[in-house]
């Protein structure tokens, strides 16, 4: 009864309403005709009156392998996922694990470790009275050992995808970082490199003091690149610190194959990124094609692809640590640029773009009084006046 009046209502308004309600009408019903499936619905196999004859999973490894059996299975339809794939081939490219592997304990055995410790301090008298006076003291360098230990590599993993260190240097993979690299400038170990903090050219001015926890007898690969400076080509990067075959965490003792050269983001580009990578090397490289003159100020030497230079070596090196800061101008570039580097300061300035406004109608309707002075060719405006 309701379909039919609509019908009627539809028939008898349609010449009052106008052509251009008529064609919403018409357009309306064709985008809400249903089409046929092209093929089986999911879930249509399962019968909802008798739910008790489904297979039970019983355990909740047995549901995840099925899961994935199911989402590797041909469908006839597209989710959002496929249209976001299509769209940009990219997002949708399944990413290589390059790094180390990660050692997995028994969740089981931390459970039941960390109820141990848990009980044990129930039982503990001293430390319930010091929390009960609140002059109970945490060990920050317990808590950062054991973040380390645990979760912290998929959290700075996390913070690398977020910065595009990952898509900028290792395109179509990533790692998550299994040694901690500690990266720390001036004597006093003041600033420190964290993953992405803030820092100034004159704090970075000469090179860190690196550490990290190496097997006696282990060799390492320690780079510093920037994938945002590069005048000339958006896609190379500026290496600005190389050191191969580093025998345990002696950085001093490795091969430097790329002098130190502090940080030069030209002034008005905004922050750049400067990434520490530490490869661990499966046996002592020749990396005679890397080497650079001592000093090196040509740019054009220290051109540089994280990428090319990984695939070089991908067969012997294998990333295993990752710190990275933000750095923009200051007055210690322009010195970089005149006495270092010996040329001319590039200096770049952001042109924002007109403000758009829209083609000017005979009446305005709606408009507040002022809407005339949009389009006064620059004339002296009177809003605010009145």
């Amino acid at each position: 009864m309701a379909l039919r009046t609509v019908c009627s209502t539809v028939v008898r308004n349609g010449p009052d309403l106008g052509v251009i309600n008529a064609r919403a009408l018409a357009t309306t019903a064709f985008l809400c005709k249903r089409r046929v499936p092209g093929g089986p619905l999911p879930n249509s196999e399962i019968n909802v009156k008798d739910l008790e004859s489904l297979e039970k999973y019983r355990s909740y490894t047995r549901y995840l392998r099925h899961a994935d059996e199911v989402k590797n299975k041909p469908v006839w339809w597209k989710s959002y996922k496929g249209y976001v794939d299509n769209a940009n081939p990219e997002l949708g490219e399944e990413k290589v694990n390059i790094g180390l592997p990660v050692m997995q304990s028994s969740r089981g055995i931390a459970v039941k470790e960390r109820k141990q410790v848990i009980k044990n301090n129930k039982r503990n008298p001293e430390m319930e009275r010091a929390a009960r006076l609140r002059t109970f003291k945490i060990s920050l360098d317990r808590v950062q050992e054991t973040w380390e230990k645990t979760c912290g590599p998929y959290h700075i993993k996390r913070l690398a995808e977020h910065y595009g260190v990952f898509r900028d240097l290792f395109p179509r993979a990533f790692f998550a970082p299994q040694v901690p690299l500690r990266v720390s400038y001036n004597q006093d170990s003041s600033v420190q490199v964290h993953y992405g903090n803030k820092m100034t050219p004159t704090e970075a001015a000469s090179a860190p003091q690196i550490s990290f926890d190496a097997e006696e007898g282990s060799l390492w690969t320690l780079l510093l690149t920037c994938p945002d400076e590069h005048l000339l080509d958006n896609e190379s990067e500026y290496v600005h610190w190389l050191v191969g075959n580093i025998p345990g965490g002696a950085v001093q003792s490795g091969e430097e194959l790329c002098p130190y050269l502090q940080p030069f983001p030209a002034k008005g580009t905004g922050f750049h990124r400067y990434i520490y990578v530490l490869f661990k090397q499966e046996l002592r490289i020749n990396f005679q094609d890397e080497v650079r003159s001592s000093p090196c100020h040509s740019l054009v030497d220290r051109t540089f692809k994280t990428k090319d230079f990984y695939r070089k070596y991908q067969d012997h090196i294998t990333p295993a640590g990752l710190a990275f800061f933000q750095c923009q101008w200051d007055e210690s570039v322009t010195d970089t640029f005149h006495h270092t580097l010996n040329m001319k300061e590039p200096v770049f300035e952001f042109i924002r773009p007109p403000v758009y406004h829209p083609p000017q109608v005979k009446f305005p309707h709606k408009q507040p009084l002022r809407y005339l002075d949009r389009y006064r060719d620059g004339k002296e405006r009177t809003y605010g006046i009145y």
